[in-house]
């Protein structure tokens, strides 16, 4: 037996697998990865050698009008950045943080064009250059005037409207200088803000709309990354209604603050164009009655809703208010309505690119309410110009948007018909229907295509909700597939995470302990 094991010990071994190999591509793979990082840090080092060179030689043969930019991206990004990663880092979905810091450079990226369009494409023929120059002497005054003696500043002109918009523009230089790319930069960055707000209003209170799709649309769409990027009304107002549609949403889910979002949003709205603002709070009260009450109701639920719809009463008619204020007009009635209409017909018929000029003779624009003329509203509104009525460059580029824009909606046609029914039982969805509508209405009076390309941004955030409507389910078998990351699950934001792995709900299907998006108690 000795023998025999001492025979097995003296046996030659089978040739196996040599370790040189895994350890030469172990080496190779560590080699790999010490090149890659050294890759990335030599890119890292030439994109910094770069933007310090450009801003030594920005600073020598230019202004401060233009090189003060290079300082304010950077920090807009510095401040930006760590906002949005805390937001990916609450949101179950995948991607988000990538895709929001793509969006954030993409709206600052825009600021230079629609500069280049104010003041190189018109030589300065802009509303920014009036807000420049005013702004940058409200900010001389800001940082030089002793506030113990009081604040004496005369704007020439009344606060309400283009005065505000100084005020903003003064304080935002009064931080960074008066520099005028910069001073766009500041002004896009607000309006990436606002469509922020816009998103996460729709994950709060319509959760299972397809989130991606409304994602790509509100902030890649190229009227809201190039409109409101100019230092002006637009991306205030962008801002600002953004926050009130985010606080409709917690308050229709029944989330606390809903009420500061609502008023310091309106406040900002109603500070430069007040009807804009009387809109959002049609929109809000129809949404507000035809929420859904939850199942369990506390004894203070009836006089809350009270409270609420008082408030919102009050609301809506201090604003009407500051609209007869702000037009100059008699009254809230029809034929101060009449008036509104008409004057702004007049004003916009001028230009190159007016459409529907009228005679001198011809009547003013009569106040009507006709439903037949409701459909044409929403159609010159929302997807004009048409290519055949482009006059220039600037309009046929915009009127492909508005081509695309269409086409969209004609694909979407069996998710829009369940609109009907998605207006009783989502009432965010009555209030992007019913905002939008009242604003086609208003604003069809509107007979300048730029004018009109420029106004029209302050509806397509809402109404690209209803390219979002998820689509109805399918009867029969259904083929089994990877539920979608992007779709939100009913619920507080980042329940997912907290609470584990859920079953995937069926697109459409609504939660059976949820009402109307928000808590049962």
């Amino acid at each position: 037996m000795a023998a025999l094991l001492a025979g097995r010990s003296r046996a030659p071994r089978r040739p196996g697998p040599s370790r040189r190999p895994r350890s030469r591509s172990r080496a190779l793979a560590r080699l790999r990865g010490v090149l890659r990082r050294g890759r990335l840090t030599a890119l890292a080092w030439v994109a910094v050698l770069g933007y310090v060179t450009v801003f030594v030689l920005a600073m020598v043969h230019t202004t401060y009008d233009t090189w003060g930019a290079l300082l304010v991206a950077p920090a807009l990004m510095a401040i930006g950045t760590p906002v949005l990663a805390r937001v990916a880092a609450a949101n179950p979905e995948r991607g988000v943080f990538r895709l929001l810091m793509v969006a954030m450079a993409a709206k600052l990226a825009c600021a230079f064009p629609r500069y280049l369009m104010a003041f190189v494409l018109y030589g300065g023929a802009a509303d920014a250059k009036m807000y420049h120059q005013k702004g940058s002497e409200l900010a001389r005054y800001l940082t030089t005037t002793d506030f113990t003696t009081g604040l004496h500043y005369d704007l020439g002109m009344k606060v309400a409207g283009t005065g505000f918009v100084i005020i903003v523009t003064g304080v935002v230089y009064a931080v960074t200088g008066p520099t005028l790319v910069g001073g766009f930069l500041v002004f896009s960055w607000l309006g990436f803000w606002g469509l922020l707000f816009f998103w996460r209003a729709l994950q709060i209170a319509f959760p299972e709309a397809d989130s991606r799709r409304y994602a790509k649309l509100v902030f890649f769409l190229p009227s809201l990354l190039f409109w409101p990027s100019s230092i002006g009304k637009d991306a205030w107002m962008m801002f600002c209604l953004g926050l009130t549609t985010y606080g409709v949403a917690r308050l229709l889910d029944r989330r606390f603050g809903a009420f500061a979002c609502i008023a310091l949003g309106s406040l900002g709205t109603a500070m430069v164009r007040p009807h804009v603002t009387v809109l959002a709070g049609a929109g809000l009260s129809v949404a507000y009655l035809l929420r859904q009450r939850p199942r369990q109701v506390s004894a203070l639920g009836p006089l809350r809703t009270v409270l609420t719809a008082a408030v919102l009463a009050v609301g809506v008619a201090l604003m009407l208010q500051q609209v007869s204020a702000f037009f100059g007009t008699n009254g809230t009635g029809g034929d101060a309505v009449n008036q509104v209409l008409s004057e702004t017909s007049r004003r916009t018929s001028q230009g190159d690119s007016v459409i529907n000029a009228a005679t001198a003779d011809e009547p003013a624009p009569a106040f009507s309410l006709n439903p037949v003329k409701l459909p044409m509203s929403v159609v010159s509104v929302l997807f004009r110009p048409f290519p055949f009525e482009a006059s220039n460059v600037q309009n046929l580029i915009q009127s492909v948007e508005c081509f695309a824009l269409l086409v969209m909606f004609v694909r979407a046609w069996p998710q829009l018909a369940r609109i009907p029914k998605l207006f009783v039982r989502r009432s965010y969805v009555a209030f992007a229907v019913v905002y939008t509508l009242l604003f086609c209405w208003a604003f069809s009076t509107i007979n300048n295509m730029g004018i009109l390309s420029r106004e029209r941004v302050q509806v397509l955030p809402l109404v690209l909700v209803l390219l979002a409507v998820p689509k109805p389910a399918q009867a029969g078998p259904v083929r089994r597939r990877r539920p979608p990351v992007w779709r939100a699950q009913p619920g507080q934001w980042g329940a997912a995470a907290r609470s584990g792995p859920e079953l995937p709900v069926a697109v459409g299907a609504p939660d059976p302990s949820r009402t109307q998006g928000g808590s049962t108690s």
